[in-house]
């Protein structure tokens, strides 16, 4: 995955533009990156409008900004993504209210030239309030040559960063799985799933990570595919073995669900979220989102009842 370059200063990248300022100076900055978490994701799930021919790379973006103006702020945020990868493509773009209790699928605007994305905020941003959104996107950077798949994951800071996250995520039934350089840390969760974490704090605009995949694996499944059929699995024995060496809950729902955000509260914001009508392609949009219900109920961070109350908010059946 190549770096992506904008034709401007690192400290334009990323930009608040205020309503209302016509003629006068644009206030950039506005908005401070307290936390950004990246999530790689290999052959996690397919773009809802995918053909599956190609290993699928899901990466999510969930950040956390804060407003440092002494007055309320409602406006257009603007990110940079990586629009020159291949078959680049949104999957999903939210933000929270005020108060963290529903999400809000945005309508946003694509800058093929300038490589970003840009939205209005749903709600005033108050002083020294936190906003939180996630964008996730898809694109067919993994290349495949005698069974080895190989992937270059670059990201450039394009503004400071207080803490970065970043968390790559090994496909269930994978053969092998190496990164250089290695991760800082490492754990699974109940489903065997592994995860690796670099972290870095005070990141600067212009400062870049770059992670070089190599892995194998030969299951054509997706890791949704993979996790909906145990699901099925569990469901017909009638119990759920649990991995003595559990990742904590935020972390696990961070990954499984494919709208997340960094905080344990997680499982309230998804069941809340708000979705727009049914359009012609959203029976296969939602399987994917029932496929990992019910992997949430089969690796046991939630129960039969929350559930069939997040399927019903979905507008499925079991």
């Amino acid at each position: 995955m190549k770096v992506f370059q904008l034709a401007m200063s690192f400290m334009l990248l990323f930009i608040f533009q205020l309503p209302g300022l016509a003629g006068a100076e644009d206030k950039s900055n506005v908005l401070n990156m307290e936390e950004l978490t990246i999530q790689v994701m290999p052959e996690y799930s397919y773009h809802p409008k995918d053909k599956k021919k190609n290993p699928p790379l899901l990466v999510g973006y969930h950040g956390a900004l804060k407003n440092n103006a002494e007055q309320p702020q409602k406006g257009q945020v603007v990110i940079p993504l990586p629009m020159d990868e291949e078959n680049f493509r949104i999957g999903f773009a939210g933000d929270y209210s005020r108060d963290l209790t529903e999400m809000n699928e945005i309508e946003y605007e694509l800058d093929q030239d300038k490589g970003t994305i840009s939205w209005e905020t749903s709600e005033e941003i108050q002083p020294g309030e936190i906003y939180k959104f996630v964008i996730e996107y898809y694109t067919d950077s993994i290349s495949e040559k005698d069974g080895t798949k190989k992937l270059a994951y670059d990201f450039t800071s394009f503004t400071e960063i207080g803490l970065l996250n970043l968390i790559f995520v090994e496909p269930l039934n994978s053969e092998t799985f190496k990164l250089e350089p290695a991760s800082e840390q490492q754990q699974k969760n109940s489903y065997n799933m592994n995860m690796f974490l670099y972290q870095s704090q005070g990141m600067k605009a212009g400062e870049a990570k770059n992670i070089k995949l190599e892995y194998k694996r030969t299951d054509g499944r997706t890791t949704a595919e993979i996790m909906e059929d145990m699901a099925g699995d569990a469901k017909k024995a009638g119990t759920v073995k649990q991995n003595d060496e559990k990742m904590p809950l935020w972390l696990v729902i961070t990954v499984v669900g494919s709208v997340t955000l960094i905080a344990a509260v997680l499982l309230i914001f998804f069941m809340k979220r708000k979705t727009k009508p049914a359009q012609e392609n959203a029976a296969s949009d939602i399987d994917p989102k029932k496929a990992k219900l019910r992997g949430m109920l089969v690796e046991g961070s939630i129960t039969e009842t929350e559930y069939n109350e997040l399927l019903k908010k979905l507008g499925g059946r079991k």
